[in-house]
């Protein structure tokens, strides 16, 4: 077998571009995606643009519709209920997984406390700053530290294909629900039980914290204050301009 290049291919650059895009809603549910002005914008052949759909189709994160072409894929709440509910067990697991070690291993506990403590004083930074995308990439980071420091290492490859649809999710519960200061001082406390060892406690804080970011995102949903961002259909979307991601 030929050995493979190290070099990220065109088709691997114009997806991880547009899924950030779509991921941090710059791209919005319901957007059309033209090719010929993503390859524009992107300055590549439709070639890459062609596969790095796919890819994205396959995450659920685009969707086709009919003759009309493709689409950023709609948010409706009871698929982000059914992302949330598989988050709440892996989040669960972790969290015991993680108290348990640091209550056995004072190594353990002090590379917990010293590396969770960076992530949060990061994500408490982009929070106060205003920086919607950025907090929520901490956050991510937080919980993904949590995963990798479970020992369990089947925990984060499952939780990353529902990470993809959560994190637009989460632009969406910190700009409308106005959870942002209590998301990061709850992180703050799941961090304390973990080092703690308090596994119990780390569970309950964990499932606190995931049920009341989908509870406070399904209020929003139903208010209509996300209507813009989380219902969006391709038919509404052809009323729209289409957008192109950026550089």
């Amino acid at each position: 077998m030929q050995k493979l290049s190290s070099i990220p291919s065109r088709t691997e650059q114009v997806y991880h571009s547009v899924r950030e895009d779509i991921c941090d809603c710059i791209l919005a549910p319901g957007t059309h995606l033209v090719q010929e002005e993503l390859a524009a914008a992107l300055g590549v052949s439709r070639q890459p643009i062609q596969q790095a759909m796919l890819l994205l189709k396959n995450d659920g994160l685009v969707v086709e519709s009919g003759g009309r072409g493709l689409y950023v894929a709609p948010i409706d709440r009871a698929g982000m209920q059914h992302h949330y509910q598989i988050r709440l067990v892996l989040d669960q697991l972790a969290a015991r997984l993680v108290a348990e070690r640091s209550r056995a291993d004072q190594g353990f506990k002090a590379r917990l406390r010293r590396e969770g403590d960076a992530i949060l004083a990061a994500g408490n930074g982009a929070e106060k700053s205003g920086g919607v995308a950025e907090a929520v990439r901490h956050d991510v980071d937080f919980h993904t530290f949590i995963y990798d420091m479970s020992g369990n290492p089947l925990i984060k490859p499952t939780a990353e294909a529902h990470w993809l649809f959560l994190r637009r999710v989460m632009i969406g519960v910190l700009l409308h629900a106005k959870r942002g200061p209590l998301v990061w001082a709850q992180h703050h406390e799941i961090l304390d039980a973990l080092v703690a060892g308090d596994a119990d406690g780390a569970v309950a804080r964990a499932a606190e914290h995931v049920t009341g970011a989908e509870e406070a995102l399904s209020a929003a949903m139903a208010s209509g204050q996300t209507d813009h961002l989380f219902n969006a259909s391709p038919d509404a979307s052809a009323q729209r301009n289409s957008a192109p991601a950026r550089r």
